[in-house]
């Protein structure tokens, strides 16, 4: 079955009452035969048929074994980190999103983890810092938000000679652009409030294995921290899905159109795309993805806090929001925004200057939404 197919199929009819669309179990309990013989479900933090549902729903779609969902993206970083124990190495890419590299640096770090930051985007830099201790290689491509891209398969391979685990941060293009773990990855994670759901009235997170054991650990922590997705937010997911396809095409088309724009544009110093030709490793975008996205970030040759503001608060389309896709565009500042607990000599040293602005192109007409750029730099 093509994947366009696949996503609007997303859920089977309901087998008790053969209803079309996934009903929603709103409840915390369920009544019991005898002491432990029930019908599979016992308690809705264990497991909820509505939630069970978008569960496979997303395992099928990227090719994994085991789908969990959680309340937020960061509950479901928080779940795959707590598979760690103390002395273990993560490495993750020097860009990552605010929320992972706070997580990492003033939380785990407590408990004796120890995070390292490289690009990725160079392989030696990988074989470099990987060691015994590397418990993670953890990538999000493309990157939160200038855009870098990973060689999945390639770091794929050099994780697995040292025994360590693949994590990839998919949110930015969802299994509709790219699947992970057919190239390698051991552990795919989304914050499913983007480009999953897609309408920016979802919180949720998702993890995808491949194995097993991982799956077995997962669910085990899953149940006993409980940050599990609720019943009504599931639904709401597994109604998004059924659009993503044709939502990343549109997103996809009108990103590349912008970003071949704002090339043009004499106030603009650079744009991070990675469907341009000469963006740094477009190469490898072009090999393990199916389409390039609708994320486009650029900086303002006026290189200050001043100028992004005054351009982010003069769209009339773009709205300025910390959130991303959404069928809605969006703007926002990285530096004062998603990555404000990041320290500013780490936010420099990764290409997040005062000025850069990340766009989170919708589905709107391309004329409009060029027109609002075009009179914001004005």
């Amino acid at each position: 079955m093509k994947l366009e197919t696949k996503l609007v199929h997303i859920s089977e009819p309901d087998e008790l009452t053969g209803a079309i669309s996934t009903p929603i179990y709103q409840t915390s309990s369920y009544v019991q035969e005898a002491p432990d013989v029930n019908k599979g479900f016992a308690y809705t933090r264990t497991a909820n048929p509505t939630r069970k549902v978008v569960e496979q729903a997303i395992a099928d779609l990227e090719g994994g074994i085991a789908g969990f969902a959680f309340s937020s993206g960061l509950a479901a970083t928080d779940c795959v980190l707590k598979l760690l124990k103390q002395g273990d190495e993560v490495i993750a890419v020097n860009d990552v999103y605010g929320g992972t590299y706070r997580i990492l640096t003033t939380v785990y770090n407590k408990f004796g983890i120890i995070s390292k930051f490289i690009d990725t985007t160079n392989l030696e830099n990988v074989r470099n810092a990987i060691n015994k201790k590397t418990r993670f290689i953890w990538l999000e491509t493309p990157t939160n938000p200038t855009l870098k891209i990973s060689d999945i398969e390639e770091i794929a391979k050099i994780a697995k000679q040292a025994g360590a685990l693949l994590i990839v941060d998919n949110t930015f293009l969802s299994p509709a652009l790219q699947q992970p773990i057919s190239l390698g990855a051991d552990i795919v994670v989304h914050s499913g409030t983007k480009y999953l759901s897609g309408h920016g009235d979802v919180l949720s997170g998702f993890v995808v294995v491949n194995d097993q054991n991982i799956a077995d650990e997962l669910k085990y922590l899953q149940n006993t921290s409980g940050g599990v997705l609720s019943p009504f937010d599931s639904w709401l997911t597994l109604r998004g899905i059924q659009t993503l396809y044709l939502r990343l095409e549109k997103h996809s088309e009108n990103a590349k159109k912008i970003a071949e724009y704002l090339l043009t544009h004499p106030k603009v110093d650079k744009v991070y795309y990675p469907g341009l030709k000469d963006h740094h490793n477009h190469d490898i975008a072009a090999k393990q993805q199916k389409n390039f996205g609708g994320m486009v970030s650029f900086s303002l040759k006026e290189d200050t806090l001043k100028a992004a503001k005054r351009f982010l608060t003069r769209t009339k389309i773009f709205l300025l929001a910390e959130n991303l896709g959404d069928v809605r565009s969006l703007g926002s500042h990285p530096a004062t925004m998603t990555h404000k607990s990041t320290p500013i000599e780490v936010r420099k040293e990764t290409g997040i200057q005062d000025s850069l602005i990340r766009l989170s192109v919708g589905i709107e007409n391309i004329d409009d939404l060029l027109n609002d750029i075009k009179q914001a730099l004005d």
